[in-house]
This record gives structure tokens, sequence and C-alpha cells, in this order.
């Protein structure tokens, strides 16, 4: 080809100078369409070829590889493989030259190894996830560490062929720069370091509900990189909370729920204490009449027989004698009602206890578990339960204490004054 040139400009009289340069240029010239539709052919092949292949075979990983462009990144090769065999040619007796020439294809390997390993590690990464124990362990952000090493050691082997220095020069000189990449790199090592004891510890995993008030996180985690976790909310935003403050900083993890045979249900009725009272023969022939309640009377006038028979009792003063409270009934309702709940869990704790009196009443707790931990339902069953507990509180002469409204305070001004003249709206 060259020679064939070279006749063709002796035949129109150009000189040999001038003539020496337009081969060369020709020559590039050729290379440059060689490697184009080299690379064309190539990334066809890897693209079509590959693509059926993968559709074929049973395995998933080959169609990772071919979903994260790993072949199409790796057919760049091909024109840097041409263009190292045809410098000679085309740089031929220019050793300066050809020295840049090399440098930049040496340049352009490194970094298309780069874009393959880097595509290698999002594949592998890929393929990860399909097992179950990604879940447990997340190597996110190991991945990120090597990605980082991996670009960090691309970029300082093209600076020291710019400079005309081996690697091992400039690594050597890390040392003294040291402060300057810790400083740099700061989220990084922190989030690194944390990431190694949040999962050591199976302190977090993907799909964790957890709460972090700080951040204002409150919902499931959907991802944990190298330097954020990222949590989606309730409400569908997303908060980002960096990896080492999950360290740093106390957040509530609800896995031990999700986990458990059941959801927590504790909340507390308030019962206005002026209504509380003992329990007269008609109140208790009332409740012997309930459902929930005929085991529990009969078991505990049995106790108060004997309890009083005990202590020699004789007269029948009540302030002697045992007795049951209205409120105390209620309770032994209440937990009546909850063990025969077809969505209370059983085999956990179930207790309805009284707590310290307030200003607001006196407090009784449900502490049981739903059985279904589903938000919705969960919020079903409690609301069902707690609908009923109010409903039937005035059957045994109980109050739930509430905070005087306005219609609470017309009234009672209308009971003082009957001959005032109410309250007009338009007044």
């Amino acid at each position: 080809m060259p020679d064939i040139i070279t006749d063709w400009l002796a035949r129109y009289h150009i000189g040999a100078e001038t003539s020496g340069l337009l081969v060369r240029l020709t020559a590039a010239v050729i290379v440059l369409l060689v490697c184009l539709v080299a690379l064309k052919i190539t990334r066809g092949i890897f693209n079509s070829l590959l693509q059926r292949l993968a559709g074929r075979t049973r395995t998933h990983w080959d169609n990772f590889l071919v979903g994260r462009n790993v072949f199409s990144h790796l057919a760049l090769l091909v024109p840097a493989l041409i263009v190292h065999v045809s410098i000679p040619l085309i740089f031929g007796g220019y050793a300066r030259a050809e020295s840049i020439a090399r440098s930049g294809v040496t340049i352009y390997i490194i970094a298309v190894a780069v874009l393959v390993i880097d595509a290698l590690f999002n594949a592998f990464l890929d393929i990860y996830k399909t097992f179950r124990v990604s879940r447990e362990i997340p190597i996110t952000g190991f991945v990120q560490v090597f990605k980082l090493v991996l670009y960090f050691s691309g970029l300082l082997s093209i600076i020291a062929i710019v400079l005309g220095k081996t690697p091992l020069y400039l690594f050597s000189g890390l040392g003294a720069m040291t402060a300057v990449l810790m400083l740099v790199f700061k989220d990084a090592i922190l989030g690194f370091v944390a990431g190694v004891q949040l999962i050591s510890n199976r302190m977090l995993k993907q799909g964790d509900w957890i709460e972090m008030p700080g951040y204002g996180a409150d919902g499931d985690v959907i991802d944990i990189t190298l330097t954020t976790v990222k949590v989606q909310n309730w409400d569908k935003s997303i908060t980002t909370i960096p990896t080492y403050a999950l360290i740093t900083t106390s957040f509530k993890n609800w896995r031990g729920m999700q986990d458990a045979g059941g959801r927590r249900i504790k909340r507390a009725l308030y019962i206005d204490m002026r209504s509380i009272c003992f329990c007269s023969d008609a109140m208790l022939a009332r409740f012997a009449g309930m459902r929930h309640l005929a085991d529990y009377i009969a078991a505990k006038q049995q106790e108060i027989e004997g309890h009083d028979a005990g202590l020699a009792i004789v007269d029948g003063a009540p302030v002697n004698r045992r007795r049951l409270t209205n409120i105390g009934t209620f309770r032994g309702y209440m937990t009546a009602y909850l063990r025969q709940h077809p969505m209370i869990n059983q085999e956990m704790t179930l207790m309805v206890r009284q707590l310290a009196p307030t200003p607001q009443g006196l407090p009784l707790e449900v502490y049981a578990f739903c059985k279904d931990k589903a938000w919705v339902t969960y919020e079903g069953v409690q609301a069902d339960i707690f609908d009923h507990l109010l409903a039937i509180l005035p059957a045994f002469d109980l109050r739930i204490y509430q905070t005087p409204t306005g219609d609470d305070v017309a009234a009672l001004r209308q009971s003082l004054y009957p001959s005032a003249i109410p309250d007009s709206p338009d007044r």
C-alpha cells in the first residue's frame, strides 16, 4: 500500500518530504476507518450473538454480563490493538511521535480496562442480589470501595505514563499525601468502617423498617451504599442518611417485630375515677349474664367467700368484707375478651394493667400482640378492639375521661343560670 501511494505521488512530481507526510496521513486515515469498521463489527457480534446465547441459557449470570455492557466495553480494545500494530507504519522513523502514540494507546487501554472491570463489578453485584443472603449481608459498600481503588489506581497509572514515571514511584509518594487523602475521602472512609460494623453485627439490612427522628427517617431501607443509606418513608419520600451516622447516632430497627409472631398493641383507656365503685348484688347479677364474665364472676365470688371465711368475719358490715369493684370487673372483662379474640396472639404477652393515676383519670392499658403485622390490618384490629371497649364501658357504670368542651361549659352555664339567654351564632 505505501509503495503504491509513493509511485502515485512520484508521477505527479511531489517532493519526497511532502509525499512521506501524505503517505503517513493516508495510512492514519485508513487505520482510523479500519478501527471504526472493526469496532462496529465486533460490537454487532457481541450485541446480537451474545444476547441470543444469553437468552437461551438457563443461567442468569450471562444476562447480567450482557446487560451491564461488559462485552460492549471489551470490544473497545479492538481499535487499540489495531492502532498498536499500525504505529510503526504511521510513525516509523519518528521516535518521539512513536513514543507519544504508544503512550496514548496505553492510556486508552487502561481506561477501557477500568470500564470493563467496573462493568464486571456491577454484574457481580446484580448476580449477588439474586441470592437470599444479599438481604442479610449487603456488599454494595464493599463493591464501591473496590471501584474507588480501581479508579484511583487507573488514574495514578495514567499520570505515571504522562510523567514518564513508573506507577510504583507515585504509589511510594502517597505517604506524604495521606493527610490530604483522609480529608478528601473522609466520608468514604467513615462509611466503609461503619458499613463493616453494620454488616458484621447484623445491625441493618435492606428491607428493614427503621426510625431515626434526627434525620426525619421512618420507613424501609431500600439501599445501603458506601457513604449513604436510603430510607423510603411511609409517605413515599426518600431520606438519605450518612452511613456513619447509624453508628454514632441511635436508631430504632423494627426487624424484631417483623420477625416475631405479632405486632404490639399498647394503648390505654383513661377512666374517670369518680365513676369507680363497689359492685352491688344487682350489678354482679347483671355482669354474670355477660358471656365473657360468667366464669370470672363465679371464680371471684368463690375466692371472696373463702377469703372472708378464713378471716372469721361474722358480721355483715360491708367495710369488713372483701368486695368486687366495677373497674376490676371491667379489667377482667377486657382480659377475657382479648383471650378469645381471633386476631390476638395468645402465645405472646397479654395483659390489661392499671397504671398510676393521672390528672386525666386512671389508665387501663391493653398490652397484647396482633397476629397480623401488616400496618393496615393491625390498625383495623386495634381500632375494632377499642371501639368495643369504649362502647361497652357504660355497662359497668364507668365513664371515660374527656377534657371539657365548649358544649360542656355552655351546659354548665345553663344549669347555673337557667334564665340566661343562650349564645346565638350571630352574636
